[in-house]
């Protein structure tokens, strides 16, 4: 049997984890599949996307720094992708089309609410960041209907600016952007898109956010509590979690897409959190 060839391409790429995950899926679903990692060149990310498929490559997933180049590239996009402004998944469609997704919001939100048992409806949630990461979650935030859902950055022009694009996503829920200093008030769930835990770094947080029952999210993951986890749980807050479920469910979805088949995550991500991988 000839596997199907599926690849993560991203720069760096040596640390991805989504060779491994993948390679799990495949063994639990009994799919044809081989994935490996493609490390693109800064400027040759198109030419690498196009060789790939030429040489019968089935789908990619896209990491760091390439999603807005992928969502630019696509000739289609999914109704996700299209308003995240990102992807993260290429495949080509039945017409033969070159077509993006962005499965990172599914991922966090089925980590939060299957994985994690929370509900966010009816929540007040802080998302930090205004970039390509947290773009990329707003919808399926949305659609989970939070009472409210605040968006900060570091510059508030851009956290208002992604508040008004996605106003019509809104529903019931109580949408704002505002400076990293005006977000005002206690939260229930405070998700951390920055880049800064790549720097080992937080944004600069008021405490106040932080009550004895809020949790904070990181969508980076690591072994050991993040700095903004450790920041939140300094503030007394009940539980900091790290992105590792986001990472696998992110996977799943696009495995999902590419194979109508959706794999169990729960031992792939026990696993990773044994140290396998």
């Amino acid at each position: 049997m000839i596997n199907d060839l599926y690849a993560v391409i991203g720069n760096p790429i040596s640390h991805s984890k989504s060779p491994w995950i993948h390679s799990q899926f495949a063994q639990q679903t009994g799919e044809a599949v081989e994935y490996t990692a493609i490390q693109a060149p800064l400027a040759h990310f198109s030419e690498t996307v196009t060789d790939f498929f030429a040489r019968g490559g089935k789908g990619l997933n896209v990491t760091l720094p390439f999603k807005e180049q992928a969502w630019q590239m696509a000739r289609q996009r999914t109704d996700r992708a299209e308003k995240a402004g990102a992807a993260n998944t290429l495949f080509m469609n039945s017409e033969g089309s070159l077509t993006a997704d962005n499965t990172d919001g599914a991922g966090l939100v089925t980590d939060l609410v299957k994985n994690k048992g929370y509900a966010l409806s009816g929540k007040r949630v802080l998302v930090l960041g205004a970039g390509g990461a947290v773009r990329g979650v707003l919808a399926p935030l949305l659609a989970a209907q939070p009472a409210a859902l605040v968006i900060a950055n570091r510059t508030p022009a851009k956290a208002e600016a992604l508040a008004s694009l996605f106003a019509p996503d809104a529903g019931i829920t109580e949408l704002s952007g505002c400076g990293f200093d005006a977000t005002g008030g206690e939260f229930d769930l405070i998700i951390n898109g920055t880049s800064a835990s790549l720097q080992g770094d937080l944004p600069p947080l008021p405490p106040s956010l932080v009550g004895a029952r809020t949790l904070g999210y990181d969508m980076m993951y690591s072994q050991d509590l993040t700095p903004f986890n450790r920041w939140l749980m300094d503030q007394g807050g009940l539980e900091g979690m790290d992105g590792l479920g986001m990472l696998v469910e992110q996977a799943a979805e696009s495995f999902f897409l590419w194979r109508g088949v959706l794999p169990d995550t729960g031992a792939v991500i026990a696993a990773l959190r044994a140290g396998e991988g």
